[in-house]
């Protein structure tokens, strides 16, 4: 019999174990987790989490239950310590071990810590499920924010707390919000969205933090102070590499892989967060951070495993619900293009970003629906004209696309 380990138990590795048995791999499965939960979504975290609509287990991608009954071997609490490839075995830091034939590195990765803000029972990082609970918790009896961070997290957690009544502030260090994601016009769109919903937003602003009294202080390089109740800090991932350098796989910001999700050693595979994948669409490779990245390069990675040849070229998809904007972002819009917008009305468009007669990404703001259309001439390299996109007097589906 065959032994599969995981090592990861996130939605990459979840989506790994279902996907193996999906295709009728019949041996033993072991998914290794750090964490006392089975697989779970990330996304809700900093929303109906933090907000106290949904309870944790609504994020749950499969129950334990389940996975007993699929005769997955759930190792929680456990911590996966040395990768043997020559024994071809995993050591975790209890003791146990177990060999493998093969062997999915999805470890994810950790929240950046911010060394110049003081850790304290006010100052909070959002990446895990106890980490929406305690922060839930804090800002219930708090009555402000601040947020240190002006990327998708921190947006999120902003729009949460200023729907719950909470004054928010904003610290971040760029001269825009989620900069090296977005272009300009739809940093200024994010920016406008906030400031009307009463957010406090200091952008190109550097800071020294301190405690002050209960809660938090920030002091500006122009001099001012900032103070609140509560911090969260979003400054971005730190990919756990750890397990995989320390056994010689090759990294390079994440876990270099091939388009099936293989790494430098054909025994072993990696998906979600930690892994670095060539990316058809861009042209060279990338390392996502997204749900929808984790789960479809982990179900290819799983069919590579059993001997699939199908590959993970998937254009990147991202989106983000902030008070009552859906904002969805399809490919990598290019720098220094200026865009074609299609404007339904004033919460309802799109961007389009054209390049060689091609979509080479949109950007659909409460037009979720038109982002499966754009996807297809993405994919097939078309795009229909700039005059043509515009007219909202014209259904998008049904507009032609010239190769």
């Amino acid at each position: 019999m065959q032994t599969f380990v995981i090592v990861g138990a996130g939605q990459a590795g979840g989506w790994i174990a279902l996907t193996l048995r999906s295709e009728g791999f019949a041996g033993r499965i072991v998914m290794i987790g750090n964490e006392s939960h089975p697989p779970y979504e990330r996304p809700p975290l900093s929303k109906a989490v933090l907000k106290g609509e949904a309870e944790p287990h609504s994020t749950y991608i499969v129950t334990a239950d389940k996975l007993a009954e699929d005769k997955v071997e759930l190792w929680l609490d456990e911590t996966a310590q040395e990768i043997d490839r020559e024994r071809c075995a995993v050591r975790c830091a209890s003791g146990r071990s177990v060999q493998y034939d093969a062997l999915f590195l999805t470890t994810g990765g950790s929240a950046r810590k911010l060394p110049s803000l003081p850790e304290g029972p006010n100052t909070f990082y959002l990446r895990r499920l106890e980490d929406a609970a305690l922060l839930g918790e804090a800002l219930q009896r708090a009555g402000s924010l601040l947020v240190v961070g002006g990327g998708w997290i921190g947006l999120e957690v902003a729009a949460t707390a200023r729907q719950a009544g909470k004054a928010v502030t904003v610290v971040e260090m760029a001269p825009a919000l989620c900069a090296r994601s977005l272009p300009p016009e739809m940093s200024a769109f994010l920016a406008d969205l906030h400031r009307g919903h009463g957010v406090d937003l200091r952008l190109g602003a550097r800071a020294d933090f301190e405690p002050h009294g209960a809660g938090v202080r920030a002091r500006l390089a122009d001099g001012t102070a900032v103070d609140a109740d509560v911090a969260v800090v979003g400054v971005g991932m730190v990919p756990h590499t750890e397990l995989a350098q320390a056994c010689g796989l090759e990294v390079d910001n994440g876990i270099v892989t091939d388009a099936q999700g293989r790494t430098s050693d054909p025994r072993i595979f990696a998906a979600g967060d930690v892994a670095n994948h060539p990316s058809r669409h861009a042209g060279r490779r990338l390392r996502l951070e997204s749900w929808a990245n984790a789960q479809n390069q982990a179900v290819v990675a799983a069919k590579a495993a059993l001997g699939g040849a199908d590959e993970y070229h998937d254009i990147p998809w991202f989106w983000s619900d902030q008070y009552d904007v859906n904002l969805q972002i399809l490919g990598l819009p290019p720098e220094g293009v200026a865009p074609v917008v299609r404007r339904y009305d004033g919460r309802r468009q799109v961007y389009f970003y054209l390049a060689e007669g091609r979509v080479r990404s949109a950007i659909a703001i409460n037009s979720g629906r038109d982002i499966r259309v754009i996807k297809r001439w993405m994919a097939a390299g078309t795009a229909p004209s700039a005059a043509d996109l515009q007219d909202v007097s014209r259904d998008l589906q049904k507009l032609p696309a010239a190769a």
